[in-house]
This record gives structure tokens, sequence and C-alpha cells, in this order.
């Protein structure tokens, strides 16, 4: 190595066409699909996507448990690999196409000894698995006006927004030999002295394109290897790059734009097989712990899902409280049991002067005393008995704007118990 590397943090995340977003993407709109006929439809999903020479396959594989008529699998796979874009065998996959595109369907019901300990009311409703759960947030993104309320890690923030314009850049045409599949990575150098934010150092897209793109594309043109990697880096870093991260945090970073020299047709499915819940860390803050539950496919009595949200929604408004600047909270739930079996908050140090000395303990006291963390209070309080989960198979779970129809809940802060947290400072 040339010299030490500096201190640092880095987050990656991928575009709704990588092969594992795909798979989620389908998996989620089942789920979508489901509550749409039965608000307490029990769902558990999984897809796997694989392209070959001039063919594809979908496999939807798992359990669903609704009072009415399920919707069609088979078309609602098509349809979400179709609207992201995978229309052509020669970029990786032909959703559309009943010749070059296999959907195959094993779908069972829920098994009844789940089912047994999952449903009920407030008091009696069990969590729908074991395992543990984690929720995170913290201050870095506040310094920023475009990012003020995240509360989230700012590589991770920075790195879905790239993906996000990404895919955006793709849907509208704006370049038009983008295709799908995309990833990016972000790296933010620290201040060694207290670790806080110093600049952004490294940004790195991995963009799938037509093999001639170009100025004239979709006519041809005679550009070199070596020029045409440099025009799709031009056009990447002024659609992409520089629209996505803000002036303030941009500066002169190291620029990588498909670090093999180019990444043409065919992508997606066809240069990498997709599997649903391949990327949890991409789902949530970019690194750290993470109970290994994947959340695209399930329905909220999952725990996996639901008492991840719930987690990342408290210690948001731990830190937006002002009670700390990092907060990440650790709960644990049992199959059948309503109440969590464990639950522990960690600040790293950082809570207010207001609570100098006072341990963590006290914290985790007073989220258990103002937030109710039985999965049916869980989903009451998020509203997660609707169809609002597709949305969330790319550009992360968390760190996004709540919107007004209700996608994102998990982001909006409730002033009450905001309020009930700030007053635990004052007194």
């Amino acid at each position: 190595m040339k010299g030490a590397i500096p201190s640092s943090d880095t987050a990656e995340s991928v575009t709704a066409g990588h092969p594992d977003k795909l798979c989620d993407a389908i998996s989620d709109s089942i789920l979508d699909a489901c509550l749409m006929v039965d608000p307490n439809a029990r769902v558990a999903v999984e897809t796997m996507v694989k392209g070959t020479e001039g063919e594809a396959i979908i496999v939807l594989a798992g359990e669903v448990s609704l009072n009415g008529e399920p919707p069609n699998y088979e078309q609602l796979a098509r349809q979400t690999a179709s609207s992201i874009g995978y229309t052509d065998s020669k970029i990786g996959m032909d959703a559309t196409s009943q010749e070059h595109c296999q959907v195959r369907t094993h779908i069972t019901t829920q098994s009844q000894f789940i089912s047994q300990g999952v449903d009920g009311d407030l008091d009696t409703q069990g969590a729908g698995d074991q395992g543990v759960m984690f929720g995170y947030a913290c201050s870095e993104t506040e310094g920023t006006p475009e990012l003020r309320g995240r509360f989230f890690p700012l590589s991770a923030a920075l790195a879905q927004r790239l993906t996000r314009r990404l895919e955006v850049v793709h849907d509208e045409g704006i370049i038009p030999w983008v295709r799908p599949d995309g990833k990016s990575q972000v790296t933010v150098q620290l201040n060694e002295s207290d670790r806080s934010i110093d600049r952004v150092s490294t940004v790195v897209i991995a963009s799938q394109h037509s093999p001639d793109a170009g100025p004239n594309w979709p006519e041809p043109d005679d550009l070199t290897d070596e020029e045409r990697r440099q025009y799709i880096e031009s056009e990447i870093t002024k659609h992409v790059i520089e629209h996505a991260i803000p002036p303030s945090l941009l500066g002169n970073p190291q620029i990588i734009v498909n670090g093999t020299g180019s990444f043409p047709d065919p992508g997606g499915p066809y240069a990498d097989a997709g599997l649903t819940g391949r990327k949890i860390i991409v789902d949530t803050y970019g690194g750290g712990r993470h109970g290994g539950g994947a959340f695209s496919g399930k329905d909220p009595s999952k725990v996996d899902r639901s008492a991840a949200y719930y987690a990342r929604w408290v210690a948001k408004h731990v830190v937006a409280a002002g009670l700390a600047e990092k907060c990440e909270i650790q709960v644990a739930y049992a199959i059948g049991i309503s109440e969590p079996v464990g639950l522990r908050v960690s600040t790293f140090g950082t809570h207010s002067e207001a609570l100098e000395g006072i341990p963590d303990s006290t914290i985790s006291s007073l989220i258990m005393k103002h937030f109710d963390w039985r999965p049916a209070a869980m989903i009451s309080d998020l509203e997660l008995k609707r169809p609002i989960y597709r949305e969330t198979s790319s550009g992360g779970h968390f760190g996004r704007v709540p919107t007004d129809d209700g996608l994102f809940p998990w982001e909006r802060l409730d002033e009450t118990r905001l309020e009930s947290l700030r007053n635990h400072l004052r007194d």
C-alpha cells in the first residue's frame, strides 16, 4: 500500500434493476396485492431470478394465507420486472414474453402452528417469529439542508440518493443508453480528532449501459473504447453524481464509474442471479449491527420487518428529541409471545449534557414507557396493514422522506412523543 488510509465511513446502495432488488420488488408487489385483498393477510414470499442466453426464469416460493381471492402471482411478477425495465433479453430478461421468460410458482398456505400463535388482539397477538432486530439513528445528515430531518448515516444517505437518481435517469430516459442494473458507493472521510464528517472522498458508480453508448445513440459512432469510457463517466457525473450529492459535500472527490472499464448489456439477471433478502445492509444503515432478518415479501406480523421499522422510528425520536447524537436499539422477540424478551439502547457516549452520567438503561426505560413494543401495537402505531411496501424495495427502507399518502410512516416524527422525551431532558 502507498500509505495509510484515512479514517472513513463507506456505504453502498443498488438500483431497482439490480437482480436482488428485482426479487425484493416482486416479493413486495405480491405482498401489497395480498394486503389489498385482505389487510390481515399472512405473506412470506421469496423470489429468485436468473437469465441465460435468450431465456430467463422467475421462481416464486413461500406461504400466503388470506381471506379472499389470491392475486395472480405470475402476472404480478411479470408486471413488476417489466416496469423496472426488463423487457428485452438483450438487456438481461424479457419478463413480458411467455416464450423467453418462465415463471414458476410454489406458494402454499401458512402453517397452522405458526398462525395459532400470531393471530390475536393487542394483548394476545404474538411475534411471528423469534429473532433480534436493530434500529438506528444519528445526527450526521442534520448539517446539510438537503438532508435535514433524516437523522441517518451520511454515507448511506448519499449512496441511496445516487441509486434513486440513477433510477430516475433510466426511467425518464435522461440518459437513454442507461440500463436498469446499477450500484453506488460513497466514502466519507472523517476528521481524525473527533471522527466528525470532513468531506466526501470517493464516489463509485456502476451503471449497466448499451454496448454502443455514445452521443449519437442509438445511431453508431466512431468512439474508441477509451473515448466511450470517458463519455459515459462524464454523463454519469453530470446527470447522476452532481445532481444527487449536495454541492456543499461534493468538493473534489475521486470518482470511479464502471471501474472495470465498461458494464455493457446483457446485465441484470443474466449477469448475476437474484434472490429476495440478499441486500439487508443496503436496506438498512449501510453497516453496523443487524439481526439478519430480511424485510421484503413479509407481512407486518413478521417482527423481522415491523419491529425493525419500529426500532428505527423510536431511535429517530431519541436523536430528534436531543437525548443523544447516536442511538442504536436492539429488540428481541420469541415466536407467539407479545412482549419483547429483551431491549437495549446504546448511545455510544453521545448523550446530551443534560443526561451526563445517566446510563443508557435510563433511555431504555424511557422508550419502554412511551412506546408500545407489542406486535399489534407497533402495527397500529405505524399503520402497517396497508399496501405500502413495493416502494421500499429499492433506495433504502430508512432515511427516506415520509409522504402524504402514507409511505415510510416509520420516518414520520410524532410531536407528542417528541415532547414527552424532551420533557425528560427538562426534568
